[in-house]
């Protein structure tokens, strides 16, 4: 029997509604929770749906143990946050971001602050009354972008652990399957493959052609499968989302190379934007700049919302000019000034109070 109950969120966008079961044959303690995504960006605050009901339901709360993890594609799991009674602890990067939501008499739903890239993923919410335990998974999305990236020394030259950390250099992360499949509905045409947060190698194709496996192939994102993550080399698909700051371009008399830059934006209170910094401000602030300009790693780029003609081509898109000398050639600059002036807001500090009546441990 399926019913529906109310989704509780907070400053997110929810793509699906509760489902669940009035019993199952693991148990009394029943968890109901949310079958699609729940969906925010980063720097926001979210909540992960969960909700239990007990039978016979006289059970004593204190006795109650929610446990939230956070698990992989690799099946890997980290621990986020658990809470017995009025004991709670959260875990690793989790600490002082999160909190149960207390929205009534079996809510489990927890609250994640400022949300982070690596927040990104799959949860499962756990609860259990002695030896009686259900559980539940809740997917957590980010609006963002996925963009194509290789290091200056060329195509093809990132292992999986290197593709990891030109994204997380670039203010990004190793994108997803499912976000490089939503960012080819979107348009996104590359014909170069690149290693994803799985370890599979991919690449999407929107307008076919001989030399991006065949003119005659359909349009779809190609896989290479599960590639050797220390010995094999690709380029990589990273994803970034929201900025706390903004992306601007220096305005200047001259033309300056890439030492000149870095100080210039220095000198106007910023740093150098990074590649992943450029793309968030394209997608996600609309930055439309027709002038190419120095980025942290050294490329030469600039963002088209409005493709014209005398702007590099029909499609909107992070126009990319490659790596020139940095000493001797001449551009602009993309610079990033950091918001100092927004607070973030912060879970509850853990509580370590017993229970009264309890001896069992968080």
């Amino acid at each position: 029997i399926k019913r529906r109950a109310p989704l509780f969120v907070t400053t997110c966008k929810v793509e699906t509604s509760f489902s669940f079961s009035l019993e199952d044959d693991t148990g009394a303690v029943i968890v109901q929770t949310a079958p699609g995504k729940v969906v925010t960006h980063r720097g926001g605050s979210i909540t992960l749906p969960c909700r239990y009901h007990h039978e016979p339901e006289d059970v004593d709360r204190n006795r109650i143990r929610i446990k939230w993890t956070k698990v992989s594609d690799a099946f890997q799991f980290e621990d986020v946050f658990v809470a017995l009674g009025r004991q709670q602890k959260t875990f690793g990067s989790y600490r002082g971001r999160v909190s149960l939501e207390r929205a009534g008499p079996g809510d489990a739903s927890v609250i994640i602050h400022n949300i982070t890239l690596q927040d990104y993923g799959r949860y499962e919410c756990e609860v259990t009354n002695d030896m009686e335990d259900d559980t539940g998974f809740v997917n957590l999305d980010l609006e963002g972008v996925v963009f194509p990236y290789y290091p200056p020394s060329g195509r093809y030259k990132l292992n999986y652990h290197q593709a990891e950390e030109v994204c997380r250099q670039q203010d990004a992360i190793l994108a997803s399957h499912a976000q490089l499949h939503k960012a080819w509905l979107e348009g996104l045409d590359w014909c170069n493959a690149g290693w994803l947060e799985d370890g599979s190698v991919q690449y999407p194709i929107s307008h076919p052609r001989d030399q991006c496996g065949h003119k005659d192939s359909p349009p779809g994102v190609r896989n290479y499968g599960y590639r050797h993550k220390e010995d094999e080399r690709y380029d990589s698909f990273c994803f970034t989302s929201n900025l706390n700051g903004r992306v601007y371009f220096l305005k200047r008399f001259k033309k300056v190379n890439y030492l000149e830059a870095v100080k210039a934006c220095q000198r106007d209170d910023a740093v150098i934007a990074k590649v992943g910094q450029l793309y968030a401000a394209w997608k996600i602030q609309l930055l439309d700049r027709c002038e190419a300009g120095w980025v942290e790693d050294g490329s030469i780029r600039y963002p088209i919302v409005n493709p014209r003609a005398r702007c590099g081509g029909p499609e909107p898109g992070v126009r990319n000019l490659g790596f020139p000398d940095k000493k001797f050639r001449l551009y602009g600059v993309y610079c990033f000034h950091r918001n100092t002036d927004v607070q973030s807001t912060q879970a509850p500090k853990e509580t370590t109070t017993k229970p009264a009546n309890s001896t069992r441990s968080i």
